[in-house]
């Protein structure tokens, strides 16, 4: 994790960062990120360690009423810590709500202060910086994701994903994109019960589910990759534990495109399913001969993982002001999950797409 900049940028990009950004001494509890403040820097840890915390607020009467009888303050949950080569503020380009969380330092240390509004330019400007920056905060935040799901165990966090994948991909993609991707894909027939991905094996294609219903699921931690793919392919029943179900307008396999890492999870059709497949490799040459189309893919990708790793933290976070399903709106309210008139015009902009084409492929 420590070498992911380094391996992703070039060392022209590592120049402009070195040149644009000042190095910072920090020590010991201090903050570089607070709990409901907005910030102006980037930074990059080039020494030390931070902790990532959500703080329970005042909004859970037991948790007040228990830190009041015992005479201290509300108690916070450590959700990670990052340490060299982590990024910090890197969330204002990928939509990751951080208002709950707060970033303190653990030990003395040093990091790249870098302005936000200078790397917005740059990502701007240069499409090629711009694929590899957002490749390497793709790769942070799988390892981030792939760290709580095994930190927290086989849990069930289907209602932590409530947005579809496609509302964020296809609102960085342009519509030159998916003229591309259905002149290059093909649909396919999943019948139910067959297993599209296997935990721990190859993938042969990024999956756009267009029609039916998917479920993701975890082995043990202790299972050998080898025994569950050769259990699947002998019809012998799998040992993982149901954590999601995927419907209409989700996407599979995105995150071995990111760095060719195995799959973290297994995927299996509940129901018949439809996927548009985009072949590993027509996608991969894609993506090296086209740096614009690379930079928005993986751009939509650290978006999507951002949603992803925002659900999962959400759970964990007790008394905080998320919408929950049926509840009413209270527009004097703040939600800590909810989502920016921006992102929403985005998300509009990306189900008119996904209508689109599912119209072009003749899918009902």
């Amino acid at each position: 994790m420590t070498e992911v900049i380094l391996q992703e940028l070039n060392n022209s990009d590592i120049d402009w960062i070195i040149a644009t950004a000042t190095k910072q001494k920090i020590y010991p509890n201090t903050v570089l990120m607070r709990d409901g403040n907005t910030f102006n820097n980037l930074y990059l840890i080039l020494e030390g360690t931070v902790i990532a915390t959500l703080l329970q607020k005042r909004s859970n009467p037991l948790t007040q009423a228990f830190a009041t009888l015992e005479g201290t303050n509300i108690p916070e949950i450590e959700i990670m810590r990052l340490s060299r080569g982590e990024i910090v503020g890197e969330n204002t380009f990928t939509g990751f709500n951080s208002r709950a969380i707060t970033i303190t330092a653990l030990r003395k240390g040093l990091v790249l202060s870098l302005p936000l509004e200078e790397l917005k330019n740059k990502l701007y400007q240069e499409k090629g910086f711009a694929a590899r920056f957002y490749r390497a905060i793709a790769i942070l935040y799988l390892n981030r994701l792939q760290n709580l799901l095994y930190r927290l165990g086989r849990k069930n966090f289907a209602k932590s994903q409530p947005v579809r994948d496609v509302l964020y991909i296809f609102g960085q993609l342009h519509d030159s994109d998916l003229d591309w991707a259905i002149a290059n894909g093909t649909i396919e027939k999943i019948p139910a019960q067959t297993t599209l991905i296997r935990q721990g094996g190859p993938v042969d294609a990024l999956y756009f589910l267009l029609d039916g219903q998917m479920k993701v699921s975890l082995e043990n931690n202790e299972s050998n990759p080898l025994t569950n793919i050769f259990a699947t392919l002998e019809g012998r029943e799998s040992s993982g534990k149901e954590i999601i179900n995927l419907h209409k307008g989700e996407i599979m396999g995105e995150t071995s495109f990111i760095d060719g890492r195995s799959p973290y999870a297994t995927v299996t059709a509940v129901a018949d399913s439809l996927v548009l497949s985009l072949a590993r490799p027509i996608l991969v040459t894609k993506l090296q001969q086209d740096v614009g189309f690379a930079a928005r893919f993986y751009q939509a990708i650290s978006t999507l993982l951002a949603d992803k790793l925002q659900g999962i933290i959400s759970r964990l976070s007790v008394g905080r002001r998320t919408y929950v399903q049926g509840q009413p709106l209270n527009d004097q309210m703040h939600y800590e999950d909810e989502i920016d008139a921006k992102t929403l015009e985005q998300m509009s902009l990306a189900a008119t797409r996904f209508d689109w084409m599912l119209e072009r492929l003749k899918v009902g």
